[in-house]
Order: structure tokens, then sequence, then C-alpha cells
């Protein structure tokens, strides 16, 4: 299994953040936004991300999207949808 965080900020502005965190998964950046459109937390009407979870099987396969994100329930929160989901 992996885990990372999406940004559509700079790459020195993430790695900033992921220090600041002493962050233990990657943390990569799009800040030409095209990733972030095509999973549709960005948009012609909204420029800035939602914060929203995907849960992708290892088929690349869309398993559950999590558009409710509270930030400081967001681990467990994943934990329990992947016990739900019976990933490993």
């Amino acid at each position: 299994m992996a885990y990372f965080m999406i940004s559509v900020d700079d790459p020195e502005t993430n790695k900033e953040f992921a220090e600041s965190l002493d962050s233990d998964f990657p943390l990569l950046s799009n800040p030409t936004k095209e990733v972030a459109e095509a999973y549709g937390v960005v948009t012609a009407e909204r420029a800035l991300p939602f914060r929203w979870t995907y849960i992708i099987g290892g088929d690349g396969k869309i398993l559950k999207i999590d558009k409710e994100v509270n930030p400081s329930a967001a681990g467990q929160d994943l934990v329990a949808d992947l016990q739900e989901l019976g990933v490993n």
C-alpha cells in the first residue's frame, strides 16, 4: 500500500510544509493543476482545490472518494474506510 498527498502548491512550499509536520509520506506538487483537474478537485468555477481523499485499488480503480474530509480526523477516517473496504 502507498499513500501520499498532492497539492497544487510549488515544490518548495510543499517541502517546507511537509518538514513542518515531520511528514513520513510523500507530498507531491501539481502547480499546473492538471492532476487536480483530472480528479475534479479543481474546476473552472473553483480554483482552490477541494480537500478530498481518494482510495484507489491496486488495479487503478477508485474504490472510494471521501468528499467530506475533516483534517483533524482524516487519518482515523482513512483507517476506518480501508478496513470497511478490506484493504490491507
